[in-house]
């Protein structure tokens, strides 16, 4: 079963946002989910709120019997990409311009009581 597969490094997410005009656009590599808003705060907690709903179905509603691919499914490769190319922009300093941003999520854990319905 995929919870006896979590380690503590698949309990943090790697995301990365961008402003595109005036739309915030935030993306998560680990589970090839997007989310958008007028603000980077409202963006990300779109993004909180979709993993929410995302790992619940996987782990405890009607898609747990796909729960393994579900939760194993990365970002296509130029996203993944995006991500270590903000990465390293970061480190050198050069996307510390603020519309530019990259981010950790939690891995949203199912509520024990939902994991026994």
């Amino acid at each position: 079963m995929a919870n006896d597969k979590i380690r503590a490094k698949n309990l943090v997410l790697r995301c990365y946002a961008n402003k595109e005009g005036d739309q915030w656009q935030v993306f998560c590599i680990d589970l090839c989910l997007a989310a958008q808003g007028d603000s980077f705060p409202e963006a990300r907690n779109k993004l909180g709120n979709m993993l929410t709903e995302y790992v619940y179905d996987a782990l405890a509603g009607e898609d747990r019997e796909f729960a393994d691919q579900l939760l194993n499914r990365k970002a296509p490769f130029n996203q993944i990409a995006t991500y270590h190319w903000y990465k390293c922009m970061h480190r050198i300093g050069i996307f510390r311009d603020g519309i530019h941003r990259l981010f950790k999520q939690q891995m949203p854990l199912v509520p024990l009581a939902h994991a026994h319905e």
